[in-house]
């Protein structure tokens, strides 16, 4: 039953006993919080009745009186480091995570993990890798890199969600980054379908390309003292090199015809020339993050490196630009970055920000960061959903494969929240792989009490999470 369709099971609905049965007074569903029962069959939803219908179940979930039904969330930027550094996160324990922050669909990025996923080859070893050891829904990113053209085509044939590259130093060796024409060339074969011989293969793509946009030039024109001060490091990370590299994958996504995607924005200074190159017909799309919405470089503490990551936290002014920015649909969708390391490489130099490894580790805690934030700012839960699950299942096409919303038909990927209740956050308790995060002691609002995947509670024992490969547009096989 394809996500969408009426769920009349034909006419002998009467007599269909359902797996399972969600009934409570708030439920998302059609963008709005409503009583309703939810019935779940073989993994999807098949039916959402009004409270009091008859529906027959062998299990029962009454959600209590402070519970929320919302669809579980998809987060499109999870680095998760499996293989080659897995003693900084995996599959497991970042899918463990993922879980208890209501996140049911993760999509990995495409470097941290050795190898790279920048070759049909190197996919094949992490999804080897991943098989049996997931306990959410994982898709895949593949990577560009200068040299492996010839590799995009092939690697969409396999099914990844779109491919990655960085315009600056990833980090990571073999990870290196592009030059902007090198990037524009990836473009033109993956908007096109055609690889560099000419050939039609693949032609069904349309391929997204996401890119880490901060300009090289800029930031090698910044000043990089050793500092234990914030405010050194955010100098070292300007506004500009954003501004500089947006400006370049708006100008090749203009002349390619591609869709392209800015990951992890966290300078308001870019937005007015997102919004004109949209408005222009450029297919963009832009992220942000939990960290950009909620911190500000005000409140970082000299040497707190487990702050720290690239594009920096900016400033108060900012940061209230971006929720404006969310809120006229100029930013798209909020995913975390989730992006951690062992202490001996994020807290490097003794809280010296120039030394510590850059990324922050909030897969768990990114729904309830967002929503205590917005909560303040007096936005709806309904909005923080749409941008944490339905907009990025669309980003990828994973609206079309039963994501991102509670609908006849799509999977039964469920989450139960307690919108109201409160909790300091513990880093000893969190599932991720290290007990670091800048939230440490921070109360937030919003707790996750169940998550759901295909409609079986995820008890973080049994790893039921599926690998996910993009279809074709029209919903074809690869």
């Amino acid at each position: 039953m394809p996500p969408g369709d009426a769920s009349s099971i034909g006419g002998a609905e009467a007599s269909v006993v359902f797996d399972l049965v969600f009934a409570g007074d708030r439920v998302l569903v059609d963008g709005a919080f409503a009583p309703a029962q939810v019935a779940v069959l073989d993994g999807r939803i098949a039916r959402i009745a009004e409270p009091g219908v008859a529906l027959r179940a062998a299990h029962r979930v009454r959600l209590a009186d402070d519970e929320v039904l919302i669809p579980g969330l998809v987060d499109t930027h999870v680095h998760v480091n499996e293989p080659g550094r897995t003693d900084w996160e995996g599959f497991a324990s970042a899918t463990r995570a993922a879980a208890a922050g209501g996140v049911t669909t993760i999509v990995d990025m495409p470097l941290n993990s050795i190898p790279p996923t920048t070759s049909v080859a190197a996919l094949a070893v992490k999804r080897a890798r991943a098989t049996g050891h997931v306990f959410v829904d994982v898709g895949f990113w593949g990577g560009i890199v200068p040299g492996n053209l010839g590799d995009l085509l092939p690697l969409g044939d396999e099914g990844v969600f779109g491919f990655k590259c960085f315009l600056i130093d990833s980090g990571v060796a073999e990870f290196p980054p592009v030059t902007p024409d090198e990037m524009e060339r990836a473009m033109t074969a993956l908007s096109r379908g055609a690889d560099p011989a000419g050939s039609e293969a693949g032609a069904d793509l349309d391929q997204l390309v996401i890119v880490h946009a901060e300009d090289a030039a800029a930031i090698d024109a910044a000043p990089h003292p050793h500092s234990r001060a914030y405010a050194d490091f955010l100098a070292s990370r300007p506004d500009a090199a954003e501004g500089a590299a947006i400006a370049a994958v708006i100008a090749a996504a203009r002349r390619t015809g591609a869709r392209a995607h800015i990951l992890h924005l966290s300078s308001s200074a870019s937005l007015e020339a997102v919004a004109r190159a949209r408005a222009d017909g450029v297919r963009l799309t832009v992220e942000t993050c939990p960290h950009y919405l909620a911190l500000t470089a005000e409140e970082v503490p000299d040497g707190a490196t487990a702050f720290k990551c690239c594009p920096p936290i900016r400033g108060a002014v900012n940061r209230d630009a971006l929720w404006r920015a969310l809120e006229e649909g100029v930013i798209d969708t909020i995913v975390s970055d989730h992006s951690p390391a062992p202490p001996a490489v994020k807290f490097a130099g003794d809280g010296d920000f120039a030394v510590a490894w850059g990324g922050i580790a909030s897969l768990q805690l990114g729904l309830a960061v967002v929503w205590t934030e917005a909560r303040r700012r007096g936005i709806r839960l309904e909005r923080v959903v749409e941008w944490m699950s339905a907009a990025p299942a669309r980003l990828v096409g994973l609206d079309g494969a039963g994501k991102g919303a509670i609908a006849p038909g799509a999977d039964a990927d469920l989450a139960v929240l307690a919108p109201d209740d409160a909790f300091t956050v513990d880093a000893a308790a969190l599932h991720h792989r290290h007990p670091i995060t800048p939230y440490a002691g921070r109360e937030l609002v919003g707790v996750v009490r169940a998550t759901y995947l295909a409609g079986r509670e995820v008890d973080g024992t049994v790893a039921r999470g599926r690998l996910l490969r993009r279809t074709r547009p029209d919903g074809g096989p690869r």
